[in-house]
């Protein structure tokens, strides 16, 4: 069984919203792009700004899709799609996590993440044009 995952590349001022894991979830203590697992037949930008809505309290549009990867972890298979997004209203709360960062892109080396994100960490250090700044 695959689980897929929307998760958001959430920009404001120059600086990306990151979130840390729940220390007894799969990849405890770790941090991720927020987001979370898609219903039955939600979208993945719909299931995004739920998600983004349930976890931190925030609206955001939701731009293009920037990353698809799918992961194998020995006990699951994830397919994580990550979006760019523009944070638009309400100030981030830790509602369904434990902690969350603004942070510019000299600080993602900073912050340990999930072996599925790789890929995308690498592209966010190398591209410059990725990173929404208003």
């Amino acid at each position: 069984m695959i689980i897929e995952v929307a998760a958001g590349l959430v920009f404001r001022q120059g600086k990306l919203l990151i979130t840390q894991r729940y220390p007894n979830a799969h990849m405890g203590g770790l941090w991720e792009f927020p987001g979370g697992k898609r219903e039955p037949e939600e979208s993945f930008s719909d299931c995004l700004r739920r998600e983004l809505m349930e976890e931190l309290g925030i609206e955001v549009e939701v731009l293009n899709l920037v990353e698809t990867i799918t992961h194998d972890y020995p006990e699951k298979k994830v397919l994580l799609q990550f979006f760019r997004c523009t944070w638009r209203k309400n100030e981030p709360q830790p509602l369904g996590c434990p902690d969350f960062r603004w942070i510019t892109r000299e600080q993602l080396r900073d912050f340990d993440f999930p072996p599925a994100d790789a890929r995308l960490l690498e592209k966010l250090r190398s591209e410059s044009g990725i990173w929404i700044s208003d």
